[in-house]
């Protein structure tokens, strides 16, 4: 197709959208000269078309339903009219006689795809077997302006849907119950904390330092004080403090934003879980993790086998425990410690390491080598002590530190240390900063120093990303798929 036919085809389209909504605005003037409110009023004691499909028992007594929702499919077939009603729990036929709403049989005649309408009538099944609900009543509570998806096959533009959630949610039946998967998961997620002792708390979104985690801050800044603030990266500096004033056991569900990349798995603005418990350690959050995501898989999971994005993830327990100097030699073939070789296969990888830190470029070949290959739920242990400033290095061994990553699906999905609780060397770790690296978790926050002079007891920390779990647990390919509102690209 060339560049003027293409250009033709979408005047096209341009003209044939106008026409149609020309006519909308018409059956609008229409629908106002009958003295019918086209945008409705209050239509109480409805239950959801679920219910209403699940109250028709065929040996009952005749039972009535009173619904309300969009409407996705319409037949007119002269003195019916059948009606596809869905509402966020599901579809069901309406039909709509003459003879039963004589009153408003004009309205009826005016209804499109895409209105939205209230239904009351009795339940019954027509001659091809289909749940149906015979209207005695039916009104008009929003009238749509808008052409509906072509078809109303679903709206099946990634971007357009992205663009226009609130067309995507009710034109696509599955984004709708993958949304709803997602709140229910997160809140099983609080039930699970709750019953495990856990207190879920609050804590500021605007930092005066962007503290917590190794990312790039959004800047905002606040004109009564005149000063600069920053949208939180993480909220752990904050969730020790209360460590610190005696809450042993918190936790907050909540956004963080990084001014980073967007990507299948990136969104600069994520959920996040964090939690800290008092007189634990990392062992006792990687139980927590393989108990929480274990017990989320078999509620919302079809068992311990899940398809994603081409993968078979294997959930069965236990998950594999591996530390990242074992797994480097398994994926890159070279021993942590001979920084020759791991700069050599560098240089293989093709990846930069001119004036870096021999840490980084471990940590660089690492991620190129191995987190490719950690399909199945993989617990990654005791990381380079020097990447790691908030936590606690290893006793036997200080080049380590008490620290773990999962990756479930080639994707990291939770990060945790043993908290690192003392004053005078968590001031000197702010203080390093490593060469190479593109942004540091080294940041020095005073007030936090501070308040570890108070004493802060030993805790394990846990991070997961509750996005990228959703994913998982859904098969989503994107995050754009499990966040409602993401952030795209102008057009």
């Amino acid at each position: 197709m060339t560049s003027d036919d293409s250009a033709l085809k979408g005047e096209k389209i341009e003209q044939e959208k106008n026409k149609f909504e020309k006519n909308r605005q018409n059956k609008l003037s229409r629908i106002k000269e009958s003295g019918v409110d086209p945008y409705g009023q209050r239509f109480a004691d409805t239950i959801s078309v679920a219910q209403a499909r699940g109250r028709y028992k065929e040996t009952d007594p005749p039972q009535r339903a009173r619904c309300a929702g969009r409407i996705v499919l319409l037949r007119d077939i002269g003195k019916l009219i059948f009606i596809t009603l869905r509402d966020s729990s599901g579809s069901i036929q309406i039909g709509l006689s003459k003879k039963l709403i004589a009153g408003r049989w004009q309205l009826a005649k005016l209804l499109e795809l895409a209105d939205i309408i209230g239904v009351d009538g009795q339940l019954g099944k027509t001659k091809t077997g289909e749940i149906t609900i015979w209207c005695d009543s039916v009104v008009l509570l929003s009238k749509s302006l808008k052409q509906p998806p072509e078809k109303f096959h679903g709206l099946a533009n990634p971007d357009l849907r992205y663009r226009q959630r609130y067309v995507d949610l009710w034109a696509n039946p599955e984004v709708m119950a993958r949304f709803q998967k997602r709140s229910d998961i997160i809140a099983h997620i609080r039930k699970f904390l709750r019953q495990q002792g856990f207190m879920e708390v609050e804590t500021p979104m605007m930092q005066p330092s962007a503290g917590g985690a190794a990312a790039r801050p959004f800047t905002t800044h606040h004109n009564s004080l005149d000063m600069d603030l920053f949208l939180r990266i993480a909220p752990e500096l904050f969730l020790k403090r209360l460590l610190v004033g005696g809450m042993e056991k918190v936790f907050e569900i909540n956004r963080n934003f990084r001014n980073e990349g967007l990507s299948r798995q990136h969104n600069p603005e994520f959920t996040m879980l964090e939690l800290y418990q008092a007189y634990a350690d990392y062992n006792v959050m990687m139980d927590l993790t393989e108990d929480l995501i274990g017990l989320l898989v078999q509620q919302y999971c079809s068992g311990d086998k899940v398809e994603f994005n081409g993968d078979e993830i294997d959930f069965t327990r236990p998950w594999r425990r591996a530390t990242y100097s074992e797994l480097l030699t398994e994926y890159a073939g070279c021993d942590i410690n001979d920084t020759t070789a791991v700069r050599k296969k560098a240089k293989k990888l093709e990846l930069p390491q001119a004036d870096m830190d021999d840490v980084v470029v471990v940590n660089r070949v690492f991620e190129a080598t191995v987190e490719n290959n950690l399909v199945n739920p993989t617990f990654v242990t005791d990381y380079p002590a020097a990447l790691c400033p908030l936590t606690k290095q290893k006793k036997d061994n200080p080049q380590y530190a008490e620290r773990f990553e999962l990756f479930i699906g080639r994707m990291e999905i939770a990060n945790a240390y043993t908290e690192l609780n003392d004053p005078a060397v968590q001031e000197e770790n702010f203080h390093i900063q490593l060469r190479g690296q593109q942004e540091s978790m080294a940041k020095m926050d005073d007030d936090f120093i501070n308040a570890l002079k108070y004493a802060m007891p030993p805790a394990g920390g846990l991070g997961i990303g509750i996005d990228r779990l959703i994913m998982v647990l859904t098969g989503a390919a994107s995050i754009r798929d499990v966040i409602l509102f993401p952030l795209l690209r102008p057009c």
